[in-house]
């Protein structure tokens, strides 16, 4: 009778005892990173917690909102199709599985003892969801500058694994800094010239789908670029001419041709045309129409704008011989009519010629070759357009 007695007390102290025991989180999942679709299991395993509920709870990574409650002991609270949860009586461990992964999905998720009302223990397992690049809204879009300033161009990146960031620019041009990729979140740029300005491409690469890319412009303003490409021409009396004038300039310049101080306009002695070739590029032409004496000598094509300006020289001398282009199909010998190369022309002819031959001549061989000339002249110069003068240019 005391034997038995003896044993009922050991076994209600060792039953008291377990019951004593504080419940312990014995397994926790380690990180997950998973894919957009996959299917992941999320394991926590208890020790002595057959009187205590057990939850999971998923918790926001910044702690900002509230954890949201998914399961307590073997049911389910959430109500969504993709969950479910499996519980091992064996091995005490609650199975949280979440199938067709959401990028929504990722976050911390805790699994909870709850002892007392103010006493609990936890472990959180962090479920990383793989997912393409995505461009922020804090990255630089476009970029208007003046020339000199130093620029600093901006680019950052969501997305897991964190997206690594390069710089390229359109048609692989050399960057500012030197090569043709830079790697860096941000792009600096010292001092920069007009040869910087154009696209620039932010690339956002983590090996998930196809990354991201943005195209920057980057405008540079600069002060006006004048050339002549020929800085000198001929042309004979009453025929028309073309003076040509390049110019580079951000914003677009306002562009004038002058001769003697004085502006010129369209009018029946000049026309003037701009023709836009690129953004910062406009070609300037003026057309001196049916050339007279006071119309030789030197025009200035100016260019200005905000930034400042520039100008060049474009000089227009007598020649001898119709230039072609442009006069190419003004001069023509219909019927036998000289119609615009003169007699006057003839005769300087004849004189170079004698000059070399020697030879003196009377009046009424001088009237024969003057003849002569203006038909030589007339029927090789101006009666086929390919067959007029190139145009005249002196360096």
């Amino acid at each position: 009778m005391h034997d038995t007695t003896h044993e009922r007390k050991i076994e209600t102290n060792f039953a008291q005892g377990l019951a004593q025991r504080t419940p312990t989180i014995s397994y926790i999942s380690q990180e997950q990173i998973k894919d957009i679709g996959g299917v992941v299991e999320l394991e926590c395993s208890v020790q002595y917690a057959q009187d205590y509920p057990v939850l999971w709870m998923k918790v926001d990574r910044n702690r900002i909102t509230e954890p949201l409650p998914i399961s307590t002991g073997s049911s389910l609270i959430i109500r969504d199709s993709r969950f479910a949860l499996r519980y091992d009586t064996a091995s005490s461990t609650y199975t949280l599985q979440i199938k067709d992964i959401q990028e929504t999905d990722a976050g911390y998720y805790q699994c909870q003892v709850i002892i007392a009302l103010n006493n609990k223990i936890s472990a959180e397992v962090d479920l990383q969801v793989r997912r393409p690049p995505i461009i922020s809204d804090n990255s630089t879009r476009s970029l208007v500058v003046s020339e000199g300033q130093s620029v600093k161009l901006d680019c950052y990146a969501g997305g897991y694994p964190p997206p690594r960031v390069s710089w390229r620019r359109e048609n692989n041009a050399i960057l500012p800094t030197g090569g043709s990729i830079y790697r860096g979140n941000t792009l600096k740029i010292a001092s920069i010239s007009k040869d910087d300005r154009g696209t620039y491409y932010c690339v956002a690469e983590n090996g998930v789908g196809k990354g991201a890319r943005r195209n920057i412009a980057v405008e540079v303003e600069f002060a006006p670029v004048i050339t002549a490409p020929r800085p000198r021409l001929g042309q004979a009396l009453r025929y028309d001419m073309d003076l040509e004038c390049h110019v580079e300039a951000y914003p677009p310049p306002a562009i004038v041709w002058i001769k003697d101080d004085v502006q010129l306009s369209n009018n029946q002695h000049y026309s003037i045309s701009l023709f836009s070739t690129a953004d910062e590029f406009v070609d300037t032409t003026i057309r001196i129409i049916t050339i007279e004496k006071r119309q030789y000598g030197k025009y200035i094509c100016k260019a200005a704008n905000k930034l400042g300006s520039d100008e060049a020289e474009v000089d227009l001398f007598e020649s001898i011989i119709p230039v072609c282009p442009p006069a190419c199909g003004q001069a023509r010998y219909d019927g036998g009519a000289a119609a615009q190369i003169t007699t006057s022309m003839a005769l300087v002819v004849i004189t170079v010629l004698l000059v070399f031959m020697h030879r003196p001549l009377d009046t009424h061989q001088l009237n024969d070759q003057r003849v002569r000339v203006l038909g030589l002249l007339a029927d090789t110069h101006c009666h086929s357009t390919s067959a007029c003068g190139r145009v005249i240019e002196e360096n």
